[in-house]
């Protein structure tokens, strides 16, 4: 450094507002820092669960109803979600890359893929 820049007296702030706080005098030591979360598993423990009735509902006895929206499709090749279906062979698939896959595989090895998913349909 220079020395008239060394020797000067800078009269800085004490607090620079672009610098963070130390929090170690805002969280003395053993309290909290902040919201702990807690897992199910501690919320089923907390909870009495055996004396509550057993028509009312809690997280070990919930139920819904089936949903409203129609299931997804998933390729049977890839596992990805699938748009399309082969009217050949009926199995579903993701891309062109796939159906040209498909295209190329036997009948035998297409009617492993449909017992993976419980469509078992003999092909013409």
């Amino acid at each position: 450094m220079e020395p008239e820049v060394a020797g000067s007296e800078m009269v800085l702030p004490m607090i620079l507002p672009f610098k963070r706080v130390q929090m170690s005098g805002k969280y003395p030591k053993g309290q909290s820092r902040g919201r702990q979360w807690k897992h199910l598993k501690q919320i089923l423990q907390a909870e009495n669960y055996a004396s509550l009735p057993a028509d009312e509902p809690n997280y070990l006895n919930i139920e819904s109803p089936p949903s409203m929206y129609p299931s997804k499709k998933y390729c049977d090749i890839t596992g990805f979600e699938a748009h399309y279906i082969d009217p050949r062979t009926t199995l579903r698939y993701a891309n062109p890359g796939v159906f040209k896959r498909i295209r190329g595989l036997s009948d035998d090895q297409i009617q492993r893929y449909l017992a993976l998913r419980n469509a078992a349909i003999v092909l013409r």
